[in-house]
């Protein structure tokens, strides 16, 4: 089929000189294809691996999309140390050069809001979980109804027991809630210190690799320049919610922000 163009992401004034050394998801060096004010980080590919079908196909491959998107983030992720930059979603393939530089023509005005959105920022990850309840007390041995005194009205083991998980399970709920409320407070207070966020839904304890529930998995846009200041926030939140684990995560170039919407809280 040929050789397709991977791309990697987007910016603006990007001297040829800023990707080399650098290279794609196939070892290939990376490239510059401008037009119309902007300028396209790419790379090349094969189609008969990454055209729409066989892409498909491996993107189904964990390892290989593993292996894939680690070396799209290292260009991605050098290039932002030091440029603005859009990064593009992941397998996002053009069959020639004519085709990114028309996609740079025609979005050029939402490119533009997308750059100015984030330069001059990065982006930080912030993950909230549950913190485990509190070891249980030890319970009583329950009072057997041969023990219990005759017409005392005592529970039954079983009576006994049904009220003790009741009980527990009202605390669980109560905890959860109390979590799940201390989670939104938090966001709502990050949120407020930043340029922009998301809520990405929570991961699954298979990919967090957590025994705790997720409750919010948050990104969030924060200029260069007050970063340490929003990571003190992020250690005040966290000790002012003993029901929560924090993770924080960072900086990151601007993935979670390089669509053309608005991003809200």
């Amino acid at each position: 089929m040929g050789d397709g163009v991977w791309l990697h992401a987007i910016a603006r004034d990007l001297e040829p000189g800023a990707v080399e050394g650098l290279t794609g998801v196939t070892g290939a060096p990376v490239r510059t294809v401008a037009t119309a004010g902007l300028v396209a980080v790419a790379s090349p590919v094969d189609l008969d691996q990454f055209g729409a079908e066989p892409l498909r196909r491996n993107l189904e491959d964990l390892a290989w999309l593993e292996r894939v998107a680690r070396a799209h983030h290292a260009v991605v992720a050098e290039l932002a140390r030091t440029h603005t930059v859009v990064p593009a979603p992941l397998a996002t393939v053009y069959r020639d050069d004519a085709g990114v530089r028309e996609m740079l023509t025609q979005r050029r005005g939402d490119l533009d809001a997308v750059l100015e959105r984030v330069d001059g920022r990065a982006e930080w990850g912030v993950k909230m979980y549950a913190e485990p309840a509190a070891a249980p007390q030890p319970q009583q041995p329950a009072q057997s109804s041969q023990d219990a005194p005759a017409g005392s009205g005592a529970a039954s083991p079983g009576l006994a027991y049904l009220k003790r998980r009741r009980a527990q399970l009202s605390a669980d709920e109560e905890q959860w809630r109390h979590a799940a409320d201390g989670a939104e407070a938090a966001h709502a207070t990050l949120a407020a210190c930043a340029a922009a966020a998301r809520r990405h839904p929570p991961q699954d304890r298979r990919l967090s690799g957590r025994p705790e529930p997720m409750l919010l998995n948050g990104a969030y846009l924060v200029d260069r320049r007050s970063a340490d200041q929003f990571a003190d926030l992020v250690a005040s939140q966290a000790a002012s919610h003993a029901e929560l684990r924090v993770e924080l995560t960072g900086p990151w170039p601007p993935y979670s922000f390089a669509a053309a919407d608005e991003a809200s809280p």
